[in-house]
């Protein structure tokens, strides 16, 4: 199995800009569908992006879109979530995860079946 591991998360000013990185153990990453998952608190966790086994296909979350980008690099075994125009509702921990399910166009996976042990971002205002 894939065990994802996060980095790269912080303490940013609104209108900046992070990227996080999603490590992985175990197996390669290239057989899975990747998703950046956010959970604030007090809040439902909420997927923010995913991305295809291949790298062509996406999905981003409306409160995102246009902002948050994220991409592959299978040869590294790791996942990215660049992240620009930060603002305040940003705010939580943020989760990879690789997924076995299936995944449609304009859709994040069904399922996802492994996930990291998540990293802080904070924005402030």
């Amino acid at each position: 199995q894939v065990q994802p591991v996060e980095s790269g998360g912080g303490l940013v000013q609104a209108g900046g800009s992070l990227r996080l990185s999603c490590a992985a153990s175990g197996r390669t990453v290239s057989g899975y569908h990747m998703g950046w998952f956010r959970q604030a608190p007090g809040k439902e966790r909420e997927v923010v992006a995913a991305i295809d086994w291949s790298g062509c296909v996406t999905y981003y979350a409306v409160s995102v879109k246009g902002r948050f980008t994220i991409s592959r690099d299978n040869a590294e075994n790791t996942v990215y979530l660049q992240m620009n125009l930060l603002i305040p509702e940003d705010t939580a921990v943020y989760y990879c995860a690789a997924s076995r399910g299936f995944m449609a166009v304009g859709r994040p996976p069904t399922t996802f079946d492994y996930w990291g042990q998540g990293t802080q971002v904070t924005v402030s205002s």
